[in-house]
């Protein structure tokens, strides 16, 4: 890629950055107003969260920040344990450290692979379910109600009983700003159209005095930092708070690698996704220590920074600093933001995490899946959030653990003219030879699947006694313990019968070093494990089918009992 001279660089830099400031500011208000804190404490999240991702992070792009993804997980959390008297005021920015510090373990074990437990269903009926807490959360703002229940229906049924007393110019100045930053969006990308769209409301609110007229304003806020959180818990209040840290964590390493793996380096390469975990600990851990709440990593931010050339750390800079002295020295120019308008924003969010396209490619393409989507969002619209979304993973892991279930061993038949064993197509039988079984496993042999694959292959050596079983084994990655045990019982059944067993295409080294660690090649011989099934039934199957088996028998091995 070609570089720019220094001044030219440096200028798309600082350009980059006053234009993730303007995006930045009216969202990160939004989003602190979305989990009940004041408006400035999302401004010092994203300065926190961008310092702190710039110390230990290496993605040159992403950009880190309060999110409304994870916003009202630990909102609504927070809010019930305060409620019960179980967490101190400082249980927020507590909560930051706390991910920060599960982030930083993450990071440096390699564990990032568990944010993949979650499958593309969950996580889209996962967001589906964020975006109906956002939108009915958001409601009573831009209706200009005041409303007291928390959770989605009892706060729904509220809103219809009190909705005479909806507030029309609100309802109006929160869907103007949802207009413009669509109009922005779809006709005028370059544009801020947040930004512009709280210009216009607080415009209208001073122009035509619209406080008298009742509309909710922000008021005057704090000038100055955020004061010091103290961290004054009880060992009572971090075992109430790590169950929700836990999940947190998974949700902001689910959305990181996404971002991570979407967005490629300026040099063109893809991102180091386990450093990126260490960025976002550095940004969680300074998030806390600067008394606000946990950080993610932001999709769209991070998308406007790389369409408008962002290239290196003074982007996040630039923008860290211009939201920093608005936070400081600024907060008089907030005071006539209609709250209708923080509102506007997040009904644009909602929009923007609801997955209609895929949610229903999935509809269209797997019913099974397409049930993943409804449960979990359901778990996690009806339910305290930090609930549905662990449904949200045990669900995940039930649907893989059931797709393995249900894998079933398959006959291989051999491409006529060639020495290729394949499966065959479907609805056509195998070609296969006589007196010879090939079997084969698209699965790892685990200790979900390994009975039924027991059962099934002993079920066709009683059908079809075979002369010569060749397991085709390309497609086993894993072997654990008690798939190994089936195996053994496999063998051993073979031997009683006078079948000769081999194994074929063993091409996983995991496979492979688990049928020798489980003793499995020492019990039916090095002579019966072969790199192709052409090989096994040129050295066996002549011998087998014509009844040769007693010399098996000597130049194999005795089988223990499984």
């Amino acid at each position: 890629m070609e570089s720019l001279p220094l001044p030219a660089s440096l200028g798309r830099n600082l350009l980059a950055g006053l234009t993730l400031a303007a995006i930045t500011i009216p969202e990160q208000m939004a989003t602190a107003r979305l989990g009940g804190f004041p408006v400035q404490i999302g401004l010092f999240a994203f300065v926190a969260g961008t310092l702190g991702f710039l110390l230990l992070g290496v993605s040159r792009v992403l950009t880190v920040g309060a999110d409304s993804t994870i916003t009202p997980i630990f909102a609504g959390a927070l809010a019930t344990l305060a409620v019960g008297g179980a967490v101190a005021p400082a249980a927020a920015p507590t909560l930051a450290i706390l991910v920060g510090a599960l982030l930083l373990l993450a990071g440096i074990l390699r564990f990032g692979w568990i944010a993949d437990f979650l499958s593309t269903p969950v996580v889209a009926g996962f967001l589906a379910g964020i975006a109906a807490h956002i939108v009915v959360s958001q409601l009573p703002g831009l209706l200009g109600l005041h409303v007291q229940a928390s959770s989605l229906v009892p706060r729904l049924a509220e809103i219809w009983t009190e909705r005479a007393s909806s507030h029309p110019i609100s309802a109006l100045l929160g869907l103007g700003v949802l207009g413009v930053i669509v109009f922005c969006e779809k006709r005028a990308a370059a544009l801020p159209g947040a930004l512009i769209a709280f210009a216009l409301a607080t415009a209208a609110v001073m122009a035509f005095d619209l406080r008298s007229h009742g509309v909710a304003v922000l008021g005057s806020l704090p000038k100055g930092l955020p004061p010091w959180p103290g961290f004054a818990l009880s060992w009572a209040d971090f075992r109430a708070l790590l169950p929700l840290a836990l999940i947190i964590a998974l949700v902001v390493m689910m959305q990181t690698a996404t971002v991570s793996r979407s967005f490629r380096e300026p040099d063109g390469r893809a991102s180091d996704v386990g450093r990126d975990y260490l960025g976002l600990a550095g940004a969680n851990l300074l998030a806390g220590l600067a008394g606000a709440f946990p950080v993610n990593a932001s999709p769209p931010r991070t998308a406007m920074v790389v369409e408008s050339g962002g290239r290196n750390p003074v982007v996040g800079l630039v923008a860290a600093a211009l939201v920093l002295g608005l936070a400081l020295f600024g907060t008089d120019i907030l005071a006539d933001v209609p709250e209708a308008a923080l509102a506007g924003v997040l009904f644009f969010v909602a929009g923007r995490i609801l997955r209609i396209g895929p949610i229903v490619q999935i509809a269209r393409q797997s019913r099974p899946e397409f049930a993943l989507v409804l449960l979990t969002a359901l778990a996690v619209a009806l339910l305290p959030i930090e609930s549905g979304v662990a449904i949200g993973i045990g669900l995940s892991l039930l649907h893989g653990i059931w797709m393995t279930t249900r894998s079933h061993p398959v006959e291989f038949g051999r491409i006529p003219g060639t020495t290729v064993w394949w499966p065959p197509e479907q609805g056509k039988p195998p070609a296969t030879l006589p007196g010879i079984l090939v079997a084969g496993f698209p699965a790892p042999l685990l200790f979900a699947n390994a009975l039924g694959f027991q059962q099934e292959l002993l079920d066709r050596l009683v059908r079809q006694k075979p002369k010569l079983l060749v397991l085709e084994a390309s497609g086993i990655a894993a072997i654990d313990y008690t798939a190994a045990q089936a195996l053994l019982a496999v063998a051993q059944a073979c031997e009683a019968q006078g079948t000769v067993f081999a194994i074929a295409r063993v091409e996983s080294v995991r496979a492979r070093v688990a049928l020798d660690r489980f003793g499995v090649v020492s019990a039916i011989g090095e002579d019966r494990i072969f790199h192709s099934v052409d090989q096994a039934v040129t050295r066996w199957g002549s011998d087998a089918v014509a009844g040769a088996t007693t010399t098996d028998g000597a130049a194999g091995s005795s089988l223990p009992s499984a």
